[in-house]
């Protein structure tokens, strides 16, 4: 019986931890992108949502989610990038820690401050975010209300999951879907009792039936 146990100890399988993901990826938002067909949320951080607005000092509107989407673009550049996966959200999307060309994404966002350490989840970036704040580096700078109070704001509109932007409106023009930084995104509402709806993706955007606004 020992013999057998030591054997186990030395050549049983284990569970397989997930294998990790790379590839070119998709920037959705500040802390979500898409490598292939897998949807990936960062590990640890939580960066304004694609269409969260905020207020610089003198009061005027400024697009810092839009802002935070554009950084992590340019902090990916032409790179690969690698996902070790931690975890599944509720949303089926992969929660990892992403690298790119060597560095921690996550890291770099939220010390840029561009977004802020996900304390629900991990402690990972605090030491970054508090030297960013004490910077007033980014969102530091700026009045920005806080990512997940700002998605349950939304409820009004019928809340968007995170990482999914688009907005499926229904007007007089038919079912047509904005995407952040069009002209019309800003204004748009979502009203869930008219049939309105928020998609993560242009192709389910389109499969459900709605077309692309124009501008």
């Amino acid at each position: 019986m020992r013999e057998s146990l030591i054997i186990c100890l030395l050549l049983c399988a284990s569970p397989a931890a997930a294998a990790d993901i790379s590839g070119r990826a998709r920037v959705i938002d500040g802390d979500t992108l898409q490598i292939g067909q897998t949807r990936i949320r960062l590990h640890g951080i939580d960066a304004p949502e694609a269409s969260q607005t905020c207020l610089d000092k003198g009061g005027v509107s400024a697009a810092c989610g839009l802002a935070a989407t554009r950084a992590m673009q340019v902090l990916i550049g032409n790179n690969t990038v690698s996902c070790a996966p931690r975890d599944t959200d509720r949303y089926g999307r992969t929660v990892a820690k992403c690298t790119a060309a060597g560095r921690d994404l996550g890291q770099d966002m939220v010390a840029a401050g561009l977004a802020t350490a996900y304390r629900q989840y991990s402690m990972d970036y605090v030491p970054f975010e508090q030297a960013a704040r004490a910077e007033g580096l980014g969102v530091w700078g700026v009045a920005m209300q806080n990512p997940a109070e700002y998605r349950a704001a939304q409820s009004g509109q019928g809340a968007a999951p995170d990482g999914c932007v688009i907005k499926g409106n229904i007007s007089g023009s038919g079912m047509i879907y904005h995407m952040p930084g069009q002209e019309h995104y800003g204004a748009t509402q979502i009203n869930v009792a008219k049939g309105e709806r928020w998609f993560c993706t242009q192709s389910e955007a389109r499969a459900a039936g709605w077309r692309a606004a124009r501008r």
